[in-house]
């Protein structure tokens, strides 16, 4: 079969003919109809060899949809022809947190050598996919498998954060989006569905920005120097509720900084490697500080019923696998409007 692999330190993505899987005992094997590209996966690709822990060849995707196919041995309440979403952030599935469907916080995953599909396990980006267990499926129904991958993660991850402050998102609230790329534009549908807030939408690229505006931001920032002024001036001073950088380079997370208001919220959920010091004299008094993980398989359900809704809605651009790398330069080159989706 047809994979996207990463296969030597430096070099990118490639596109290779690897043998297609067989399912062990409790595994399911997907004819996948969609992977989603995200920029985890540069940030994979980008880190040097003595930080390197995903084992090589890699095949990447971790945003994964397709058709059951084959079943190993012992599966039961999966069903061969059926459409489903693939839950990504796999864990051991005993702890505390597992039990609560929270394996994004899985305690006992890294000791056990458990990983997600695409980020240490073979991922999506090829035409068949081995899911280690049946809890890890979320039925598609009548969703688009195209329209819906992304919302595995570019989804999930947003809604988690988001509901993470919801005590902060009250009528009359400001919730900062920083970057409105494939998480931000996202992030922003689920504030509007989901809260009464004023939704500010930050980004260096305006065609980004007029995108936030098309899916539902109240004002739109172009990022720089003057940003967090402009902020300030849209909240009268007082500065935002929220704050959720979808980058989490070290400029956004000043700005981040710069606009939180007293007793705010920050959330960095992207992986810039920008870092936020907290305390007195750093950040205003009460604001609260997180780094989220992906989400929970049962938020993964509730976000797929708000894209059953209507009230969300990924914008794609579409790929064939063999056309992968060039979607991939696309994505670091920063030019997809919304998220990248492989077709294998």
């Amino acid at each position: 079969m047809k994979a996207v692999q990463y296969r030597e330190i430096g070099k990118g993505p490639e596109v290779v003919e690897i043998d297609t899987p067989e399912p062990e005992p409790g595994q399911i094997r997907l004819r996948v109809t969609a992977a989603g590209l995200c920029h985890s996966d540069w940030f994979v690709m980008d880190l040097p060899a003595d930080q390197y822990i995903y084992g090589l060849p890699l095949t990447l995707g971790h945003e994964g949809a397709g058709v059951v196919d084959k079943l190993g041995d012992g599966v039961e309440g999966i069903e061969v022809g059926g459409a489903y979403a693939v839950y990504g952030p796999w864990g051991c599935g005993q702890c505390r947190a597992c039990a609560e469907g929270r394996e994004n916080y899985c305690t006992r995953a890294a000791e056990l050598g458990i990983a997600p599909p695409g980020l240490g396990a073979p991922g999506a980006m090829a035409e068949y996919l081995i899911v280690d267990d049946a809890r890890h499926l979320v039925p598609l129904g009548d969703l688009d498998p195209v329209q819906t991958v992304s919302l595995t993660d570019a989804g999930l991850t947003p809604y988690h954060a988001i509901k993470a402050a919801q005590q902060k998102l009250f009528p009359g609230s400001v919730a900062v989006v920083i970057g409105a790329g494939g998480l931000g534009h996202v992030g922003i549908q689920i504030l509007r569905a989901t809260t009464a807030a004023t939704v500010i939408a930050v980004d260096l690229n305006e065609e980004k920005l007029a995108l936030a505006a098309e899916v539902g931001a109240h004002h739109t920032v172009l990022a720089g120097p003057e940003a967090a002024e402009k902020i300030r001036e849209l909240t009268g001073g007082a500065g935002a509720e929220a704050v959720f950088d979808f980058v989490g380079a070290q400029p956004t997370i000043d700005t981040a900084r710069a606009v939180v208001a007293v007793d705010g919220y920050v959330s960095i959920v992207g992986i810039g490697g920008g870092l936020m010091p907290t305390g007195f004299f750093s950040t205003p008094f009460g604001v609260s500080v997180r780094a989220p993980y992906w989400g929970s398989r049962s938020e993964l359900i509730e976000v797929l019923d708000l894209a059953r809704s209507g009230a969300i809605t990924v914008h794609t651009e579409r790929f064939g696998i063999d056309d992968a790398v060039s979607a991939y330069e696309k994505l670091h080159a920063g030019t997809v409007r919304g998220r990248a989706v492989v077709t294998p």
